[in-house]
């Protein structure tokens, strides 16, 4: 995967590497932080969009993030499509967790799924909750899950 900063500069390093790195840069200025993950999906024609992001949010003082972008031409459901996003996120924190807990930083996993079952995405919402709460990660869903539907929607749209 291709990560780069929100102003589009590619970074060069692993992901996890770079993630350990911004922490110890962070707690060393003084910043208590967490981090968000979250990812959002766009339907272009025979195309799907991912954005998948880390929200590094800095206590009282802001905040910053790194993002991957990925495509993929095939169709899916929409309950598909938010279990790929989900997976996308998952997949990510478990990778990035031995990191996060050696330098005691709490992790929450956003979902781009409503809880009003008005909504169509909300089809995942019980599967989505229940993956990332097995798996053991805090779980955040829309209104709350600015990650995802914030973030990586700014990302896809």
């Amino acid at each position: 995967m291709e990560w780069r900063r929100f102003s589009g500069e590619l970074i060069q390093k692993p992901i996890y590497e770079m993630v350990e790195t911004t922490i110890r840069n962070e707690q060393s200025s003084g910043h208590r932080i967490k981090v968000c993950i979250g990812s959002d999906s766009q339907v272009k024609g025979k195309c799907i969009e991912f954005a998948l992001v880390i929200v590094f949010l800095r206590e009282k003082k802001g905040g910053f993030m790194f993002f991957s972008m990925d495509k993929l031409y095939q169709k899916m459901s929409i309950r598909e499509r938010m279990i790929h996003e989900v997976t996308l996120s998952v997949q990510l924190a478990y990778e990035l967790c031995p990191v996060l807990d050696q330098n005691n930083v709490e992790l929450e996993v956003h979902a781009d799924i409503n809880t009003d079952p008005a909504f169509k995405s909300n089809v995942a919402f019980k599967d989505a909750m229940g993956y990332i709460l097995g798996m053991g990660y805090v779980f955040k869903a829309k209104p709350h899950a600015f990650a995802s539907s914030y973030c990586a929607d700014r990302l896809v749209h």
